[in-house]
């Protein structure tokens, strides 16, 4: 018996140590390896959350009334048919961000609030944002209760979200249930403006809890963080949609959309800024004394002053500014026929020209703010909602979150619009500008809309159609001095095409170039890696070739590197700090498909030829040979 009671007490020891092991892993940031304990929580970017009713509304000359729960953002039968209606469900007061008063909209909750924005056979897939990342869980076996949406209002300011919504509490709620329900950290996936809301979201957090605590929390709930198509430093486009209009596909003309987006506090979130300019943190007030009601500080290094186009390629704004001041700055066709044009002969329009801090600053809106009635409500949200956020100004560059594993990935080498020439148009508000000319950004060169080649700073890439280079590379900086760089095809390949350099330099504020070679038939993935500069944590890069903005969450490239890096990571015995790149075989069965000129199924060490009543071509009959899990092994 004396015997059997030591074994007991060896055992109850080696379990306790066990426990405490795990603990102690989980503690300091580091996955387990055990599957089933990881969560995803995903944080989508502008306009990829729906809305829906929360209101009766009767809409006049249209069979389609709004009752509640019914879909707002996006019903493109009710936009078509009752514009008017629909608008304002959507329209927020641009002063207080109050909903209309006939109607109010808010956002769904769970998976189905941003998988598709308009379900239905013709409109589901040309609106579906995360519908398949979320086929890719399912297909590698992530339970159900593993993958948590956070939608939210992605009209309001920041500082909204919380004081409405609570959304910031919430998050913070989902992180700790996501623990507590797998055991483990959670992987956080956030696309476009999503990475604002999560920055934002850590600001608030330094906040809410202790210092002491507040890294001990991030590495017990979050893991790892995936920045996908983060605009660091703005996005040109939203200049653009805020003078002019943007309609994003949508079934409305500019001057709607111009009036629809200027409404939304958080149409300024995005606006481009300058990378030498930063804002003093709350946060360090807050434990010197606590927060004084003050504003912030927004100052800019020499370095501002001293180059061109506050580091961006070229000025973002060139317009001409009327000689007439006020609202008749912008008559109709009709009342300016009835002018007499002899007294306006001396008043020729000035062009001026504004650079990233002079928009976010104020300053460009203030210059137009006789000759446009929408810069007074700007630069009320924009002072009130974002210089004098009493967590974040968010026109500050982001320096690395303190998160254990960090990856920014984005696309690059597509056509990217840098800068605008406005003009007035001629037509009353919202239709009183209009574009003249557009620069873009293309492979390392500037032209304009015409074609012709225009001088200015292009970096050695361009952007992903949407946000520029400039702005998406910044988190190069998030990088060490030490890289290591791998470029390879972003296809199934067997290694032959992988370009490796190790141990690159890297400079602060200077961006990385590889001394690489391209095929000029072949998209390449190229990838960033360092896990030496901080002890414990790792930062990388991807950079895709030719992968669209709005489109890179739903790249089946851009989905497996996730899959195979984090497959990589649970298993404890993985030799290196990154998955390796050597080699890419197919991990599902739609990667098999039938090649014609060898007459079998390509990969044939991965894929064979097997039917299955149903398959209506050959490349559907190709199959993985193994599991999906039995082919990931190669990766470990």
């Amino acid at each position: 018996m004396g015997g059997e009671e030591q074994q007991r007490r060896r055992l109850a020891i080696a379990l306790a140590a066990v426990l405490l092991l795990g603990t102690f892993e989980l503690s300091e940031g580091e996955f387990s390896g055990d599957y089933s304990k990881l969560s995803g929580i995903i944080i989508p970017g502008f306009a990829s959350t729906q809305l829906r009713a929360w209101s009766i509304l009767d809409c006049p000359y249209s069979p389609l009334d709004f009752n509640p729960l019914d879909l707002v953002w996006l019903d493109t039968t009710k936009l078509l048919s009752a514009v008017n209606c629909w608008l304002k469900c959507m329209l927020l007061d641009p002063y207080n961000q109050t909903d209309h008063p006939e109607c109010k909209s808010r956002p769904d909750s769970g998976l189905s609030a941003i998988t598709e924005l308009d379900p239905g056979y013709i409109t589901g897939p040309l609106s579906s944002v995360w519908k398949e990342w979320v086929k890719w869980c399912i297909e590698f076996g992530i339970e159900a209760n593993a993958i948590i949406a956070v939608p939210y209002d992605w009209r309001l300011p920041p500082s909204l979200l919380e004081e409405r919504d609570l959304y910031f509490h919430k998050l913070k709620l989902t992180f700790e249930t996501a623990l507590k329900l797998r055991g483990g950290p959670s992987v956080v996936f956030a696309h476009s403006l999503g990475n604002h809301v999560f920055r934002y979201f850590l600001e608030w957090l330094k906040l809410e809890i202790a210092p002491k605590q507040y890294i001990q929390w991030l590495d017990e709930h979050i893991y790892a963080y995936f920045a996908v198509g983060a605009p660091l430093l703005g996005a040109i486009e939203t200049v653009k949609a805020a003078l002019s209009g943007n309609t994003f596909g949508l079934p409305v003309s500019e001057g709607t959309a111009r009036l629809m987006f200027n409404s939304f506090g958080s149409s300024l979130w995005m606006m481009p800024f300058s990378k030498y300019c930063r804002a003093d943190g709350k946060y360090l007030k807050h434990f010197s004394g606590g927060i004084r009601k003050d504003h912030h500080t927004y100052q800019c290094e020499q370095e501002e002053f001293h180059s061109n186009y506050s580091g961006w390629p070229t000025n973002i704004i060139n317009i001409e500014i009327p000689s007439i001041r006020g609202f008749d700055a912008y008559p109709s066709v009709s009342e300016f026929a009835d002018t007499n044009l002899s007294s306006m002969e001396c008043g020729l329009p000035t062009q001026l020209s504004f650079s990233a801090r002079e928009i976010s600053d104020g300053t460009f809106f203030k210059a137009i703010e006789d000759y446009d009635p929408d810069s007074k409500r700007i630069l009320h949200q924009l002072k009130k909602s974002y210089h004098d956020d009493p967590v974040l100004n968010p026109f500050t560059p982001w320096d690395r979150p303190p998160i254990k594993n960090v990856f920014c990935i984005y696309g690059i080498d597509s056509k990217t619009e840098v800068g605008y020439y406005f003009a007035p148009s001629g037509k009353p508000y919202p239709d009183n500008w209009i574009i003249t000319d557009v620069i873009y950004e293309i492979e390392g060169s500037l032209i304009s809309r015409s074609g012709n080649q225009v001088e200015g700073n292009p970096g050695p890439a361009s952007g992903d159609e949407t946000v520029p280079y400039h702005s998406l590379s910044w988190c190069k900086n998030w990088l060490g001095q030490r890289v290591n760089i791998t470029r390879a095809p972003q296809s199934e390949h067997d290694g032959s095409d992988v370009q490796v350099e190790l141990n690159v330099e890297h400079h602060y504020e200077q961006d990385i170039v590889p001394n690489m070679t391209r095929s000029p038939r072949v998209k390449y993935i190229t990838y960033y890696e360092d896990s030496e500069s901080i002890p414990g944590q790792r930062t990388a890069v991807w950079e895709l070739d030719k992968a669209n903005h709005r489109n890179i969450v739903r790249s089946p490239v851009l989905m497996r590197e996730l899959w195979l890096q984090i497959w990589h990571d649970i298993h404890l015995d993985t030799k290196s700090n990154f998955v390796t790149k050597a080699k890419r075989g197919p991990l599902r069965n739609e990667d098999c498909y039938w090649d014609y000129g060898k007459a079998r199924c390509a990969w044939p060490e991965y894929c064979e030829y097997r039917y299955v009543f149903g398959d209506v071509h050959l490349g559907q009959s190709c199959r993985l040979r193994n599991s999906s899990a039995d082919t990931l092994l190669h990766y470990v």
